[in-house]
Parts: structure tokens; C-alpha cells; sequence
């Protein structure tokens, strides 16, 4: 009985309007407080930084007070200069605040290097199929010599220079057939 008689009593009301009172206030001032230390209202475009250098980039992002950060190197694209940049997050066009990360994905400065593999003996449609699978281009001229195989492959070139199990070339790299001309002994 004396619990009910506490509840609807004066004090009990006025420690109940004060805390309801004192949390909205809070909340309140909680509020105003995030918005003022997180810039909420700040809004930055990301711009375009497609195609180009790390010093270009840089001075670029200083003006908007943006940062950046190197990820990663992509494979080797062509239509892009040497360590330009080939993918941005987040993209261009995006709306950021002041001081974010800008994460840049360059494009290297030529093909990465693969191995040249043993193909000694293998036929001309081999070769080419394995050549071209590793990312090698095969040269439409073939140089013969005297082995009695026909069209068995007896040796690689590249730019005239003979090239062997191991060595390592940038892909895309023109390389032709030593192939043999079934005549010889």
C-alpha cells in the first residue's frame, strides 16, 4: 500500500519530470554535439582521378583536403600511362568529408614478366594454343630447320635472339616457332 501511495505522491512526479526532462536535454545536446565534431553537413565531391600520376593526384586531392592511399597495382592496361591511376574508391562523383581516404589502384609500368615454358617437342597447334594461354602473342613467321618432324616445335625466338626453358619474358611478347620441316634426319 505504501508503494501506491509513493507513486502518486509529489516527489515521486517532480524525480520522474526532472529525469524526463534531463534525458531529452541530453539526447538534445548529444545531438548538436555529433553533428558539430562529424561535419554533418560537409559534403566533398570526389573527382575524377582516372588516367592520372601519383604527383597530380596529390596536388589534386591537397586542394580538397582529401588523402589517398595506394592499394594495389592492377595487370598491366594499355590504354593507360604507366602509374597512372586505373581505379579509385570511392568513385568520382561521390560526395565525401575532409580528411577521407582516397584508395587509388595504379596501373604498373609494362606487362609482369612470365616464364617461358618447355615446349620442345610439342607440335605447332600445342605450342600456340600453350603460348597464347600464358599470355604470350605468336609471331606469324616460323623458321624451319632440317628434323624429321614435321611442324614439331625445335625452338623459340624473340626479337631474333633464341630463348629457353625458364627465361622470362613480359607477356604479350611476340615469340616465334622453331619448328622442324619433316625432311630432315
Amino acid at each position: 500500500m505504501k508503494f501506491i501511495q509513493f507513486l502518486k505522491s509529489k516527489t515521486f512526479l517532480i524525480q520522474i519530470g526532472l529525469a524526463i526532462v534531463s534525458l531529452l536535454l541530453f539526447v538534445f545536446l548529444l545531438q548538436w554535439w555529433l553533428g558539430f565534431t562529424t561535419n554533418h553537413d560537409q559534403k566533398i565531391q570526389v573527382p575524377d582521378l582516372n588516367k592520372m600520376g601519383l604527383l597530380e593526384v596529390d596536388r589534386k586531392l591537397e586542394e580538397l583536403n582529401l588523402a589517398y592511399e595506394v592499394i594495389d597495382s592492377a595487370s598491366y592496361n594499355p590504354d593507360y600511362p604507366g602509374k597512372s591511376v586505373i581505379e579509385q574508391n570511392p568513385e568520382a562523383g561521390d560526395f565525401v568529408k575532409e580528411k577521407r581516404k582516397i584508395y587509388l589502384t595504379l596501373n604498373p609500368t609494362r606487362y609482369k614478366d612470365v616464364a617461358i615454358p618447355d615446349l620442345n617437342g610439342k607440335t605447332k597447334r600445342q605450342a600456340i594454343t600453350h603460348l597464347v594461354s600464358i599470355g604470350f602473342l605468336v609471331g606469324e613467321k616460323f623458321t624451319y630447320v632440317p628434323d624429321l618432324g614435321k611442324d614439331v616445335v625445335r625452338g623459340l625466338k624473340f626479337k631474333g635472339k633464341q630463348v629457353g626453358l625458364g627465361d622470362k619474358l613480359p607477356k604479350k611478347s611476340v615469340i616465334e616457332l622453331i619448328l622442324g620441316d619433316g625432311r630432315g634426319n
